[in-house]
């Protein structure tokens, strides 16, 4: 099927979106993000400061990046109310997507004004940051579902089958918990690095190790129940239906947890370092938005004539 070009600017907009928030993760390890000191959205008081240090070309260029991708969003909002009708999906997916962009920035100038970053060890550091992973996991969902409807993916059809959307829902909502132990677990590799399994050890037990130190260990447990739980409703889900998207991405979902923990544990035997912290998250976005994407191809409508003919307004020639 040839993706109409609205389709094509969504499947873009979703990957600089993963982008943006790797670029993020580069800002928060390598202590980046007061480059602009507590100043937001001008940088130490000014738009360009005039002789800026390193830290503070990367956070202005991350602070670049995520405005860019604040535009784009906003483009794939208002292109899909011209190019779809009124109660579309496309329309809904597009303008949560829009919503979730917003937070994303007030959560983000929430870190910078409250001094958030760098070297703080705060709990409020850690629960803010909860919050931003939430967000920023709920825009990629809404951005990727948009894109999904708009190349021809099918509507939900709940009332059918509650079940299987009520343990798919329990998955996601797994997974973000998931998600928050490991945006935990990573600002306690980054605040507290160790160099030997015996070092972290000592560290998690140590009565006066710091509490981010003491819950880096339930990640890995985490991680290995939510996959198990998952790879078992996706084995289930793909087998149960016929058509041959499911199927396809039920053995993705499969694929890409089953990697996810080799790559977690490889990052936990490498002590976290920069490049393997990068790596963890790029293969944790990828299960999350396969993950999403499945959800709803299993959730879909059997009967889609008449909802892939709305995308073809979306290479109406008015539009071009």
């Amino acid at each position: 099927m040839e993706l109409s070009r609205f389709a094509k600017f969504a499947w873009g907009v979703l990957i600089y979106t993963v982008l943006v928030i790797l670029w993020g993760a580069y800002v928060r390890i390598s202590y980046s993000g007061d480059g602009c000191g507590d100043h937001w959205p001008l940088c130490q008081g000014q738009v360009i400061p005039a002789s800026p240090s390193l830290k503070t070309l990367i956070e202005l260029s991350h602070r670049g990046s995520s405005s860019l991708l604040g535009l784009l969003v906003l483009a794939l909002a208002v292109w899909a109310f011209r190019a779809f009708p009124k109660g579309s999906l496309v329309r809904r997916g597009a303008a949560i997507s829009f919503l979730f962009i917003i937070i994303e920035s007030l959560l983000g100038a929430g870190l910078v004004k409250l001094g958030l970053v760098n070297k703080n060890d705060s709990i409020q550091r850690a629960v803010v940051m909860s919050l931003h992973l939430v967000n920023t996991l709920m825009l990629i969902a809404a951005t990727a579902l948009t894109a999904w409807w708009a190349s021809g993916g099918r509507p939900l059809r709940l009332r059918e089958q509650k079940g299987l959307a009520a343990a798919l829902v329990a998955g996601l909502l797994a997974v973000l918990v998931l998600g928050i132990s490991g945006a935990i677990t990573a600002l306690g590799d980054t605040l507290f690095p160790v160099s030997t399994h015996a070092q972290a050890i000592e560290q998690h037990f140590s009565p006066t190790a710091h509490v981010l130190m003491r819950l880096r260990i339930f990640h890995p447990l985490i991680a290995i129940t939510v996959a198990a739980y998952i790879i078992f409703i996706a084995a289930m889900a793909g087998l149960s239906r016929a058509d041959k998207t499911t199927a396809r991405l039920s053995r993705l979902v499969i694929g890409l947890f089953i990697a996810q923990i080799g790559v977690g544990f490889l990052n936990l035997y490498l002590y976290a370092p920069m490049w393997m912290q990068i790596f963890h998250l790029l293969t944790a976005d990828a299960v999350w938005i396969t993950l999403v994407l499945f959800a709803a191809a299993a959730l879909a409508s059997e009967e889609a004539a008449d909802y892939r003919a709305v995308h073809s307004a979306a290479d109406s020639p008015a539009l071009r």
